[in-house]
């Protein structure tokens, strides 16, 4: 015999999406109005068929999976219309063991919505997520102008030309015209050597002549310029982009230079702060609570007397992009990290680790701008 569990409403009326990338399954609620479920496409014209019915209906409460980016448009086209909009992560929301389907699945969501059980993520407002879309865009855009730098140097190596034995950065000065020179067909060592005058150079003059003396041909001429062109259209990019995230950042330029005061962040890094976690410190009750969401908080993983080191994920509807905030910490300290993790665990009385500790000075200096303190 079936037994159906019934909860103390706490909101009036809601409504429950199951979303997926064509179809929206909407499943409405409440106070006065019947149960009913129907589906939408993912089309501007459908959410907005969509919105206007639950505006019809009086709903107030609209909750939602994090599924992928495709609940972005539907918060898009809901947003304007005053709802109180909850992305909710999915394994907060299992549904119990049985036949599982679409409509189920929205039903399941309006009844713990309807029943307060259901948390919310952070989603900032527009302009901060547009502003985030610019700065993630920037970073992948200088991942891809190291992947080109990083491909130059196995086409020199393929010549034979050692220059990252003896330049700290092929892209520098001296080195750039090293290679300027190498694709003019200029490619007598003594003369590439004579090119290498800075002071900061460390290789004596005899290292540097076996460097550039290799075995270069057409193909590696080709390649060269390729990449070189490659970099620059790159770099063309990320110039536009550092302009127009200056722009959209004008407004916040105070809490930039605060934050710019806590060692290890710089202007780069300040307004990719913000662009993340915004300047209304609000949303996060603590210092701890900005700490977990953004993935910088050590946690506890044992079981059976054994303790694992785990990382816990962060709770925020963007899962799609699946982007962690660095908060100063390079690929290269990531021994380190996990070396303080292991010292500090659960026992009273360990110091902090370094990312945790940046954040809650992070959190603590935003606010400073409005009189509330800083550490």
């Amino acid at each position: 015999m079936d037994k159906t569990i019934e909860f103390i409403q706490v909101v009036d009326r809601c409504c429950g999406l199951d979303v997926h990338k064509k179809v929206i399954v909407a499943t409405v609620e409440g106070t006065g109005i019947a149960r009913e479920t129907r589906e939408f496409e993912s089309t501007t014209r459908s959410l907005t068929e969509l919105k206007e019915w639950l505006l019809e209906l009086g709903v107030t409460h609209v909750a939602m999976e994090s599924t992928g980016v495709y609940w972005k448009p539907v918060i898009n086209i809901l947003e304007p219309g005053g709802f109180t909009l909850l992305v909710v992560n999915a394994q907060h929301i299992k549904y119990v063991p049985g036949h599982k389907t679409d409509k189920k699945d929205s039903a399941w969501i309006c009844k713990l919505l309807r029943a307060g059980l259901l948390k919310g993520s952070f989603i900032p407002d527009r302009a901060q997520r547009d502003l985030r879309d610019l700065t993630r865009y920037r970073r992948k855009k200088v991942q891809e102008v190291t992947t080109e730098k990083n491909r130059m140097l196995k086409v020199l190596e393929d010549a034979n030309l050692k220059l990252s034995s003896v330049f700290s950065d092929v892209s520098g000065v001296t080195c750039t015209k090293v290679i300027d020179a190498i694709l003019e067909g200029r490619t007598d060592p003594d003369y590439l050597t004579s090119l290498c005058t800075h002071w900061r150079l460390q290789s004596s003059k005899e290292q540097i002549h076996d460097a550039v003396e290799g075995c270069f041909t057409e193909h590696h001429r080709f390649m060269l310029k390729a990449i070189r062109r490659s970099i620059a259209g790159l770099e063309a990019e990320i110039a536009e982009l550092e302009a127009e995230i200056d722009r959209r950042c004008e407004p916040v330029r105070a809490e930039i230079e605060r934050l710019c005061t806590i060692p290890g962040i710089d202007q780069t890094g300040a307004k990719e702060l913000i662009a993340e976690i915004g300047v209304n410190m609000e949303v996060f009750p603590t210092a701890a609570n900005l700490a977990s969401w953004s993935g910088v908080s050590p946690g506890n993983n044992e079981s059976a007397g054994k303790k694992k080191l785990a990382r816990k994920p962060r709770e925020q509807g963007d899962q799609g992009d699946n982007h962690r905030m660095r908060l100063g910490r390079e690929p290269h300290q990531e021994h380190v990290y996990k070396r303080e993790i292991r010292k500090i665990g659960s026992t009273p009385g360990q110091e902090e680790s370094p990312r945790s500790h940046c954040t809650r000075a992070t959190y603590h200096c935003v606010p400073c701008l409005e009189g509330s303190g800083c550490l």
